[in-house]
């Protein structure tokens, strides 16, 4: 019975007398003596109404013929008052009957809501506790307008009023209105960062969630004032700093001011960074009998000379702790011994493997999560029930939830279990949306142009965890490209991403010839450690070319594609394995870290091409100014295709260009038809490029806009088509070279990039193109 409470019983020689207060009424009730059990034989309920009387009859620990006491008085009235459905209860005794007074409160007819633009009726239902058929309570109704303005906080409007207006109607019945007056958009206006004698403020408000208001904000709405999410920023700030050399980092203060005049808040984060140390000695060693600590080094991440890591002192404890489970001490507990020399601002870690308390998972309970289900969660478990309780484990499973991107906050606890020696496992999530609808910008190779894209992405379907994407894009000369791909994460109950991608892509961008692929891609991924995954794919492609133009004029077109148009379609059937490694940082805006892949691709399986085709690229990322933010990267491209038989056909052959070597059409370089200029691709590429980026200056964080500097270089050379006595030119190795400037911008309509680059080596023959415009990628 909320807002009340009940004193103790005073007896008298003949009554007893108990007294209820509920919302500053005292209701005195007289009773028999409580020195003896007393019995009634009748129950009298007045003023039911609606509720009905043996429906009150019903909620009574009282029933006529079997004695009660006092205790089953209060009991009786904290019952119906905690029903909801009554404002007043008492109750007395008159010789043998029970007589229970009551008025109930009003019923409510329906709940309503007014004013509210920007939160619709479906969720303001899902917030407030009243509803129709309900019994209807101010204090309940106040509480729930206080959580539809807790709603309004979370999208930016903390100044939201709200009232309750209530009509009576028939039958004791009652309207409830909410009125809402949403107010303006509370934004955060500044963000300060006090004490960062390291990093600058644009590294340090990149690490964290809420960012500047700018006039594309209310597309993000990242500038939205929330103190949970300023408490999270807290956290990130801290974990970046443990992670980067500083394990002494302490967050002093964060300030937040808000003013009333434009609606706004400015958030200041102090901070003392603390000295930054290395690692020094890394070692290993155990109390447990027996253990092979020879083993367990292999597991051992951690580098002499790198920066403290705090991720990679986590990350090694969970794979020693996996190791000496497979020993066959699955109770080891891993725990970091940090040994610091101030003197150098090094750090010693020795990893300490004890045996740790015995005890057993009962049960694992998954709470919080109203979209993923259960067998998502469970699934990224190494642990089951019934299996020993390992801590390192249990936070391996932590991270790797995280790493989902399903969910904003993830949290396990143990709870007591049956027995001394069982832990119940408490898994609480928060789920976030997890879908996207995007408008983009693609490039066709092909027919170099530029392709408008509209995409539909959900990265857990039906919160099976699935992934699918379909997009959609129109280009140049009515070039039209289609996508669809769909990733089960866990094939076969197996951590295996299977799934497939389907393509169609058509361009009649060429003078001479209309051009069509149809594609589609069976694949499965193995992770084959938490950097290094394995991928084999099987691909089916069919090749369309369709000839246009005057067909007698031998200078329309190079005999080779002529033999294109004429024996249109070719398929290509090939089967593809792909090593792919990653240990950046951040996948969407890397700054340090590597990305690497190497492909080996067989091709004769039915079909129209028999080869076998090796290529690579890797990236290394790194900070070449913390203060500043700016990032270098360095990439290496390479590849070679070999014949199975005597030739090659032109689709067969690589090509590169703009996208390998800015500056330069793609098919610009390489061999290509004297007479014509007709683009044959080469059978060997090689190009290296070095990039720096940088926060473009007075520019806020949230825009997201990074400029460029580069440089790159490289060649396309040999050739294996069939020339059929064709004067072709550009089969040896000639170094092409460009420098160039770009704008980089994560906009939330994709990742966009902008290039002007100036080829400065080049052939006479090669086919140029300053400015591109298209997709911004991390490789």
């Amino acid at each position: 019975m909320a807002g009340s409470r009940f004193l103790n019983t005073v007896s008298g020689a003949a009554l007893s007398l108990a007294v209820a207060v509920s919302g500053g009424v005292v209701t005195a009730i007289a009773l028999p003596q409580s020195a003896e059990a007393a019995t009634v034989s009748n129950i009298v309920v007045n003023g039911a109404g609606a509720t009905g009387a043996d429906a009150i009859k019903s909620k009574l620990s009282i029933v006529p013929g079997r004695s009660f006491t006092d205790a089953d008085i209060n009991q009786s009235i904290r019952t119906l008052y905690g029903s909801g459905y009554f404002s007043d209860v008492k109750i007395s005794v008159q010789g043998s009957t029970l007589i229970v007074n009551v008025t109930e409160n009003q019923l409510i007819n329906q709940v309503v809501f007014n004013g509210n633009r920007k939160v619709n009726d479906k969720k303001l239902q899902g917030v407030v506790q009243l509803h129709s058929l309900g019994p209807y309570s101010q204090a309940q109704a106040e509480l729930d307008a206080q959580r539809i303005k807790d709603a309004y906080s979370q999208i930016g409007r903390s100044d939201v009023e709200v009232t309750i207006d209530t009509a009576t109607v028939q039958d004791n019945r009652i309207n409830v209105a909410f009125v809402i007056d949403e107010g303006g958009r509370t934004k955060t206006k500044h963000i300060n960062f006090v004490g960062n004698n390291t990093y600058g403020a644009s590294r340090l408000a990149a690490v964290i969630d809420t960012k500047r208001s700018t006039p594309l904000s209310f597309l993000t709405r990242k500038d939205i004032y929330n103190p949970d999410q300023v408490r999270h920023d807290g956290d990130l700030l801290r974990e970046f700093y443990n992670n980067h050399g500083f394990p002494d980092f302490r967050l002093l203060s964060t300030d937040v001011q808000y003013d009333d005049v434009d609606n706004s808040y400015s958030i200041t984060f102090t901070m003392d960074e603390g000295a930054r140390y290395r690692f020094s000695d890394i070692g290993v060693d155990t109390t447990i009998t027996g253990m092979n600590v020879d083993n367990l080094k292999g597991d051992i991440d951690t580098k002499s000379g790198k920066y403290y890591d705090a991720d990679n002192i986590q990350k090694t404890s969970e794979a020693i702790a996996a190791s000496a489970s497979s020993q066959g001490y699955p109770f080891a507990q891993v725990n970091p011994r940090l040994d610091r020399d101030f003197s150098t601002d090094t750090v010693a870690v020795n990893y300490q493997v004890d045996q740790g308390v015995k005890a057993y998972i009962e049960r694992i309970e998954i709470v919080g999560n109203t979209r993923t289900r259960d067998y998502v969660i469970r699934r990224e478990f190494d642990l089951a029930e019934g299996d020993a309780y390992n801590r390192e484990l249990i936070a391996r499973t932590k991270r790797r939830l995280e790493a989902l991107g399903y969910f904003s906050s993830v949290d396990i606890r143990t709870q007591p279990g049956s027995a001394p020696d069982r832990v119940v496992l408490v898994v609480d999530v928060t789920d976030e949306p997890t879908g996207s609808f995007s408008i983009g910008a693609g490039y066709d190779a092909e027919g170099d142009s530029l392709v408008l894209e509209l995409s539909v992405e959900e990265r857990n379907f039906l919160g099976r965890g699935q992934y699918v994407r379909a997009s959609a894009g129109l280009g140049d000369d009515d070039s039209q490209i289609y996508n669809f791909s769909f990733t089960e994460p866990f094939f076969l109950g197996y951590r295996l991403a299977a799934g497939f991608d389907l393509y169609r892509a058509t361009s009649s961008t060429q003078t001479y010839y209309s051009y069509a692929e149809t594609a589609g891609t069976l694949r499965v991924t193995a992770p084959l450690t938490d950097d290094l995954a394995s991928t084999f794919k099987y691909n089916y492609q069919q090749f369309e070319y369709t000839g246009e133009g005057n067909w007698e004029d031998p200078n329309n077109l190079s005999p080779i594609y002529q033999n294109l148009v004429n024996g249109s379609p070719w398929t290509v059937s090939s089967l593809e394995q792909t090593f792919s490694y990653s240990t950046v940082d951040d996948r969407k805006m890397p700054r340090e870290g590597t990305l690497a892949q190497l492909s080996n691709t067989i091709a004769g399986l039915g079909g129209d091409s028999h080869y076998y085709k090796i290529a690579g690229k890797a990236r290394w990322y790194q900070m070449l100014s913390d203060q500043a933010d700016i990032v270098g990267s360095l990439t290496v491209r390479g590849g070679y295709v070999a014949p199975f038989d005597d030739n090659l056909n032109v689709f067969d052959q690589f090509t590169i260009g703009g996208q390998e070597i800015r500056g330069f059409k793609q098919n610009g370089i390489g061999p290509r038809t004297v007479e014509q200029g007709d683009a044959l691709g080469g059978q060997t590429y090689a190009v290296v490029s070095a990039e720096a980026n940088f926060p473009v200056p007075f520019i806020p964080e949230d825009i997201a806009l990074r400029g460029a500097a580069y440089v790159d270089a490289g060649s396309l050379w040999g050739n294996q088509v069939d020339v059929d006595n064709t004067a072709i030119e550009g089969t040896d190795f000639s170094l092409r070279a460009s420098a160039g400037v770009g704008l980089i911008w994560n906009s939330p309509f994709g990742d966009l990039r902008f290039d002007y680059a100036i080829p400065f080596v080049k052939e006479d023959f090669d086919e140029t193109q300053r400015f591109r415009f298209g997709i911004a990628n991390t490789f």
